[in-house]
């Protein structure tokens, strides 16, 4: 065997092989939701061209990275969507984040493209708590089910539907969004998510711990992710994910990912903010060493954080 033909993976200096790219496309949203952190945004409003995200993900997927999730904001209001997908090199996985608005008359389309799958988020199922969360206006709601109900008809699936726990709000409605996504005999997986402190936030926060012990009584099996030992309970042909982002030193340990910015930074850390990378007007030649670099600079939150 020629060992130049090996593929270089990026491992980082804690032995963590980045296998997955999670790129915000947008920093643009047609919702405003109560707790959004945007990705970590730093508030700039460049977004890159699809020459550049191809590039980026090109490059990638030269070092072994075979997942990609497209993010935004709203990654549907470009109206290029399509042409990124298309420039996109073969990968094991492409999937995208979204609110769902826009997606009844693009989902098709969007499939066509390459896209494999969906994550929606979808917080309520109460029209009223979801204008409440979200701060849209009348008939949105409606146009998210759509959404919902179209990405499931196209073969985009399993579509997760992402509830981010508030409490006061939707903690209540855990049992009836397992209801709603047994209708999708399997093609609609509910992911329930910690809230995050990127806002002050701190009175809509759930005791997560609660949660997960009544979701533990009432699952009939319990399997365990790879990716950060995320805990899968499967509840009388309801499937549900318990995202745990805090406080969660696993979460940290076994992170494959690096982040994209819109405007073209590699972000090694989603909770740190002083060791991006820009990449946004380098070469293709180029990249290479950028991406050894970002990972390089790749060190765990909360270990960062004892060590301050």
């Amino acid at each position: 065997m020629n060992d130049s033909h090996k593929t270089e993976f990026l491992r980082d200096a804690y032995g963590r092989t980045i296998k997955s790219l999670r790129m915000s496309i947008t920093d643009r949203c047609n919702l405003n939701c109560i707790y959004c952190h945007n990705e970590g945004s730093t508030g700039s409003t460049g977004e890159m061209s699809v020459e550049t995200i191809s590039n980026i993900v090109h490059v990638a997927a030269g070092f072994g990275v075979n997942r990609l999730k497209l993010s935004g904001g709203e990654p549907l209001l470009r109206n290029d969507l399509e042409e990124i997908l298309v420039s996109l090199p073969p990968l094991k996985d492409v999937s995208m984040t979204t609110n769902g608005v826009l997606l009844k008359e693009r989902a098709q389309s969007l499939k066509t493209a390459g896209l494999n799958r969906v994550n929606i988020s979808v917080d309520s199922l109460n029209e009223g708590n979801y204008r409440h969360i979200t701060k849209c206006k009348a008939g949105i709601f409606q146009k998210v089910m759509d959404g919902i109900h179209a990405a499931v008809d196209v073969g985009l699936t399993p579509v997760k539907l992402n509830m981010v726990l508030l409490k006061d709000v939707n903690e209540y409605e855990v049992e009836k969004m397992l209801s709603f996504t047994r209708e999708f005999h399997g093609d609609v997986i509910l992911q329930l998510i910690q809230l995050m402190d990127f806002r002050d936030v701190a009175c809509y926060h759930v005791d997560v711990d609660e949660i997960e012990r009544e979701l533990e009584l009432k699952a009939g099996c319990v399997r365990v992710r790879e990716l950060h030992r995320r805990k899968k309970y499967l509840i009388d042909g309801a499937e549900v994910e318990f995202v745990r982002p805090v406080d969660n030193t696993e979460f940290c340990a076994n992170c494959n990912r690096l982040r994209v910015t819109a405007d073209g930074k590699l972000r090694p850390c989603l909770l740190v903010n002083d060791n991006l990378v820009d990449v946004s007007h380098a070469s293709v030649e180029e990249m290479p060493d950028l991406f050894r670099l970002a990972v390089s600079r790749r060190v765990p939150f909360y270990g960062k954080q004892k060590e301050t």
